[in-house]
């Protein structure tokens, strides 16, 4: 579904990606993992063409993408959390989840506003609530409600619980895992590392800009040097 193929990524004269590549197949969970400031969201920013990619390619379903703006991506099926959230604070929940809301890939059965609220009760219970009245757990559940309301085929979350209360995070994930299950195809950005092995197939670590190492969750589950030598966790 998704193929980053050697691309490299600057910050004006700065080079921030080093010939990075990943893959993320049909109805599959990845992670990106690493310290921060390793390249993640540059990774990130690259696939969706807010810092542009300048050799390398990046493919979805097949088509080039590195040379289009971001608009142009979403349309194609990208969903986009992104770090920080960034809802719309002077909307209502129901004005944000409709605001960007359409069916560019025709999907057979779209999100409606009643799918979200079966995935993230609680923002049914806050539908005439602006965005700056939510909570921090309720704006990154409103987040991921926007995207999913673009009917994207891969949804890509960075940081998806990151600053969270631990009752939240745990609604957070198990609507992932509500998405999993309808075979939604995932890349995810996050530091919870035990929460992320239970919801995903592959992983990929960075290291300055550099996948250091990818594999399955077994693998990274038989190697916890790992975790101490590239996530700081013992």
């Amino acid at each position: 579904m998704l193929e980053v193929d050697d691309i490299t990524s600057f910050y004006g004269e700065s080079k921030a990606l080093f010939g990075v590549s990943l893959t993320v197949r049909e109805s599959e969970v990845v992670t990106l993992l690493g310290r921060n400031g390793m390249g993640k969201s540059t990774t990130i920013r690259a696939i969706m063409g807010l810092t542009p990619a300048r050799t390398g390619t990046i493919r979805y379903q097949g088509r080039e993408i590195q040379a289009l703006p971001s608009y142009r991506i979403a349309r194609l099926g990208i969903g986009l959390v992104p770090e920080g959230r960034q809802i719309f604070p002077n909307l209502t929940v129901r004005e944000n989840l409709i605001a960007t809301a359409a069916n560019y890939r025709r999907a057979p059965q779209p999100y409606v506003l009643t799918d979200i609220f079966d995935i993230f009760p609680r923002l049914g219970d806050r539908l005439s609530h602006y965005g700056n009245q939510l909570s921090g757990g309720e704006q990154q559940m409103l987040a991921i409600g926007r995207a999913l309301m673009i009917n994207p085929g891969l949804l890509i979350l960075d940081e998806a619980t990151e600053g969270l209360a631990p009752l939240i995070r745990k609604e957070i994930w198990r609507g992932l895992n509500i998405l999993k299950g309808k075979g939604l195809a995932i890349l995810i950005i996050d530091k919870n590392i035990e929460a992320l092995m239970a919801i995903a197939e592959r992983h990929y670590i960075m290291e300055k800009g550099q996948i250091a190492w990818h594999g399955t969750t077994a693998e990274l589950q038989q190697m916890p040097e790992l975790k101490s030598r590239y996530l700081g966790v013992e």
